[in-house]
C-alpha cells in the first residue's frame, strides 16, 4: 500500500551516524526523533528471541493467549490519544484520521482474540478411522510494514499472527517508526512474553531483507510497492518461505449516468484525497459516463476545492502533508506544470512536503497518469460510453485492489461487481476496509489476503491426521 522505496529518502544536509535513522514532520521538516537502525546480527538475535517465546505462546491454552490480546487491546484505547499525537507527527496525518487508525489497532487486536479460541479444524468423514484437521502454527513470522498507514496495517499482520499462536517480528518503515516501538511497549506492559512481539526499526535493504532471507522466519507479510514485494517474493522463493502481499493500486471509480450525481461527486474527493492519496485502495481513475461527464466535473471542482488542507494537529484538516521531499517529486512527476489541471485546490507554502489537491483530464487511457500508481493526492478522469466500456476501461491496468461503483441499478451494481478484477469493490460508497471482512488484491496488487474471518488461518499450517479405528486380528 505504500511505495517504500528500495533506498531510504536521505534528507539534505544529513550527517549522522549510519546506524541511526532521523525522523522528519513531514508538515514542518523538523527532526522529531533519531531510531537506531537495526543491523543483520541484531536480527539474528531477535530471531533467536521470537523462536524461543513462540514455543511458551504456542503452549498456552487458547483462552490465555486470547485474555493477553485483549489485554493489549485495553492498553491501546487506553493510549489512543498519545498513539494518533505520534501519528500526527511522523506522518503528517490529521488528527482525525490518526484516532481512527489507533482505534483500528485496538480493534483489530480485539477481533483476532475471538479468533484464538475458534481456530477450529474439521473431522472429514473417511473409512477405516477418524480423521482430522489442526491448524498448527507456522512459527516466527515477519511483517513489514508501509509508512503510509504505519499502525493499522501493522496490526493487520501482527494482531491474527499472535492469535493463531505464533511470534511477530514487526520490521516499520524507515520513516515512520515510532507508533511501532510504542506498540511493543505496551505489549509488554499489558503482560505479552518478552520476544513475542518484536519492533526493528531500520533501513528495507538492510534490517529488512535480513528478516526474509533468515531461515528461522516462516512467513513474510509485505505491504508496499508492487516492485519491492516482487523483490521478497523472489527472496522468499529460496526457502519456499511462505509470504502474503499488499502492493500497489490503480483504483476505478466508476460513475453511471443513473448515479446520484450529487453524492457520488461529494464522496469523490475523500476516496483520492484521504491520506493525501498515499492509499493503494485511492481511487485515482475516475470513470463517468459520457452523458454525464460535463455535469459531473461541474460538482466535482467545488467538492475537491473545498477539501480542508492543512495543518494535521487541527481536527478541521481533512488533508495533510505527503511524507517525504522524495514522494513530492514522485508525485510532481506525473503533472507537468503545463498540464491541463481540470481543477486544483490550494496548499500551504513554506515548510512541509505539501501538494494540492489535482484532477487531470485524460487525454487517453494510455496516459502514464492514469496507468501508474501516483501515490499522492492526484486523479485523472476519463470517460466511458456503455456498462462494456466501462468494466474494460477498469480492467485495462495491472493492478486490482479495489474499486466503487456509483448506480442506482442493482442489477447493473452486481453485473459490474462481478466483471471487475478486483479484491475490495464498494457500491454508492468507497469503503475498503473493514477489519471483518477480507481484504487483498487481484493481478499486480497482491498475493493472499488479510482481514475478516479467515485470516488467522492465513498463519497456519492445516496439518491431517487420520486415526485408525480398525479392529486388529488379534481382538476379532
Amino acid at each position: 500500500m505504500s511505495n517504500e522505496h528500495p533506498h531510504p529518502d536521505h534528507h539534505p544536509n544529513e550527517h549522522h551516524h549510519p546506524h541511526e535513522h532521523r525522523i522528519l514532520n513531514p508538515a514542518t521538516e523538523e527532526v522529531i526523533a533519531t531510531v537506531p537502525a537495526t543491523t543483520p546480527d541484531e536480527v539474528a538475535a531477535a530471531v533467536a528471541r521470537a523462536t524461543g517465546a513462540q514455543r511458551g505462546w504456542a503452549a498456552l491454552a487458547p483462552a490465555d493467549r486470547a485474555r493477553l490480546l485483549r489485554r493489549f487491546a485495553a492498553a491501546v484505547d487506553g493510549h489512543i490519544e498519545e498513539l494518533a499525537a505520534l501519528e500526527v507527527r511522523e506522518a503528517g496525518h490529521p488528527i482525525g484520521n490518526a484516532r481512527w487508525e489507533a482505534g483500528n489497532v485496538r480493534d483489530l487486536l480485539d477481533y483476532a482474540a475471538g479468533g484464538a479460541e475458534r481456530l477450529s479444524g474439521a473431522q472429514i468423514p473417511v473409512a477405516g478411522g477418524l480423521n482430522v484437521t489442526f491448524h498448527e502454527p507456522l512459527g516466527v513470522v515477519a511483517v513489514i510494514a508501509p509508512w503510509n498507514f504505519p499502525m493499522p496495517i501493522a496490526a493487520w499482520g501482527t494482531a491474527p499472527a499472535l492469535a493463531a499462536g505464533n511470534a511477530v517480528i514487526l520490521k516499520p518503515a524507515e520513516t515512520t517508526p515510532l507508533t511501532a516501538l510504542r506498540l511493543a511497549e505496551l505489549a509488554l506492559e499489558a503482560g505479552l512474553p518478552e520476544g513475542l512481539f518484536q519492533v526493528l526499526p531500520g533501513a528495507g535493504p538492510v534490517a529488512g531483507a535480513a528478516l526474509v532471507e533468515h531461515p528461522g522466519v516462516a512467513k513474510v507479510v509485505f505491504t508496499g510497492s508492487t516492485a519491492v514485494g516482487k523483490e521478497i517474493m523472489a527472496k522468499c522463493a529460496a526457502g519456499v518461505k511462505r509470504v502474503t502481499l499488499e502492493l500497489g493500486g490503480k483504483s476505478p471509480n466508476i460513475v453511471f449516468a443513473d448515479a446520484d450525481l450529487e453524492r457520488a461527486a461529494a464522496a469523490a474527493p475523500g476516496s483520492f484525497l484521504d491520506n493525501t492519496g498515499q492509499d493503494c485502495c485511492a481511487r485515482s481513475r475516475i470513470l463517468v459516463q459520457a452523458s454525464v461527464y460535463d455535469r459531473f466535473m461541474e460538482l466535482l471542482a467545488p467538492a475537491v476545492t473545498s477539501f480542508a488542507v492543512g495543518d494535521p494537529a487541527d481536527p478541521a484538516t481533512a488533508m495533510g502533508p505527503l511524507i517525504s521531499a522524495a514522494q513530492r517529486e514522485r508525485v510532481r512527476s506525473y503533472v507537468p506544470e503545463d498540464a491541463p489541471a481540470a481543477i486544483r485546490g490550494e496548499a500551504p507554502k513554506g515548510k512541509g512536503f505539501w501538494y494540492p489537491a489535482t484532477v487531470l483530464e485524460a487525454t487517453g487511457p494510455g496516459d502514464r497518469a492514469a496507468v501508474e500508481e501516483i501515490f499522492g493526492p492526484v486523479a485523472v478522469v476519463l470517460p466511458f460510453e456503455d456498462e462494456a466500456d466501462a468494466v474494460r476501461l477498469a480492467n485495462a491496468t495491472d493492478y486490482g485492489l479495489s474499486g466503487s461503483i456509483w448506480t442506482r441499478d442493482v442489477g447493473r451494481a452486481v453485473r459490474v461487481s462481478r466483471a471487475v478484477a478486483a479484491g475490495n469493490l464498494s457500491v454508492n460508497s468507497h469503503g475498503s476496509v473493514r477489519y471483518a471482512t477480507p481484504f487483498g488484491g487481484y493481478k499486480q496488487s497482491g498475493l493472499g489476503r488479510e482481514l475478516g474471518p479467515d485470516a488467522l488461518a492465513a498463519f497456519t499450517e492445516t496439518k491431517n491426521v487420520f486415526i485408525s479405528t480398525e479392529i486388529s486380528t488379534e481382538e476379532q
